[in-house]
């Protein structure tokens, strides 16, 4: 699964464009770039009294990180992780946990917040540990399980004290929708948010017309430095997320190892699915189903992705003869500009 180790702005390969034809009157659009979480956003959006709201944005985000940020030990999560017993979770946590267990029972535990352990002992997590040795998985996987959790009256409750919680998965999309909330009670209806690649957008973009997104070609990268774009959509009011298994990955006795965990066997992921693209009506949403399709493959990626009305992907893979395919979902055709 994803970790807080890596810029997702690089590794979810989403880049921002704004073309499209004028309109008869254009509108002054403001735009906030800055660092939080770890990584970059951006930030364009319309306010009709033209304030500029970068500062509330980033007071939102604070707020936000003291709730589910791995790196800050005195966020919530971290606090749980710790085993305070003091410990009462709040608004963001919960939210993101509720939608976090939805994800786990609809792809067969796929996603699983409690990835956390794995992660840190394959060197992709906030454990530092050196990529230096195997991991001993098989005394690892008794406390991974999204079903060995449970809220009770704002607390968590675990049924071993070695689990610990990773939300790196489904956070950085979750604070894209805060953001979104906070643009809209402040009067925005035309906005494109982008944390760490993770996307929400609603409105116009400032010439006139939806949003348009490149999804960058899964190209073997530890640099995030290459970028081509494999396609472009156009959006407005929904949530997108990337997850590639190109640029986040290492080499150990001549074997590669990709950062996307499979919280079922304990190991990296070794397939043929290169990147995937999810587009729902919210980025935490994408962001979590990412995850998991990455974790599940092709074809079951697909089949869980037609099964849902509201979500449509775009996947990439590689063919038996090392060639790169593109394979979408019966409805991602909308978001693909007419030729």
């Amino acid at each position: 699964m994803k970790n807080n180790m890596k810029v997702k702005i690089l590794s979810l390969c989403l880049i921002i464009g704004i073309f499209s034809a004028c309109t008869s009157k254009p509108k002054e659009y403001i735009t906030n770039i800055g660092r939080i979480h770890g990584t970059f956003y951006r930030i364009v959006y319309f306010q009709p009294e033209n304030i500029d709201l970068q500062e509330k944005v980033e007071a939102r985000m604070r707020e936000f990180e003291l709730s589910l940020s791995t790196f800050n030990p005195q966020s919530i999560i971290s606090r749980i992780n710790q085993n305070d017993t003091s410990v009462v979770t709040d608004y963001f946590f919960e939210t993101m946990f509720a939608m976090a267990q939805q994800v786990s029972k609809n792809t067969d535990g796929a996603f699983d917040i409690t990835v956390a352990p794995l992660v840190n002992a394959w060197g992709f997590g906030f454990g530092n540990r050196e990529r230096t040795e195997f991991p001993d998985v098989e005394a690892i996987l008794p406390f991974i399980g999204f079903n060995k959790i449970r809220l009770e009256n704002h607390r968590l409750i675990k049924d071993d004290p070695r689990i610990m919680l990773d939300a790196n998965a489904i956070a950085k999309g979750y604070s894209v929708d805060v953001i979104a909330q906070l643009l809209e009670e402040n009067g925005v209806e035309h906005y494109m948010i982008e944390i760490g690649g993770e996307i929400r957008t609603k409105g116009l973009s400032p010439r006139g017309e939806k949003w348009r997104v490149g999804i960058n070609k899964p190209i073997a990268d530890e640099t995030g430095t290459i970028s081509e774009i494999q396609a472009v959509i156009t959006i407005s009011g929904v949530g997108v997320a990337t997850s590639g298994n190109y640029r986040q990955f290492y080499y150990l006795d001549g074997k590669k190892f990709s950062h996307t965990i499979d919280p079922r066997t304990g190991f990296p992921v070794s397939h043929n699915l290169l990147s995937i693209t999810v587009i729902t009506p919210t980025a935490m949403q994408a962001d979590a189903y990412a995850t998991a399709f990455m974790v599940l493959g092709v074809e079951r990626a697909l089949e869980i992705c037609e099964a849902m009305p509201e979500m449509d992907c775009f996947l990439i893979y590689s063919d038996e003869n090392g060639n790169k395919r593109v394979i979408y979902s019966s409805g991602f055709a909308k978001f693909l500009p007419r030729k």
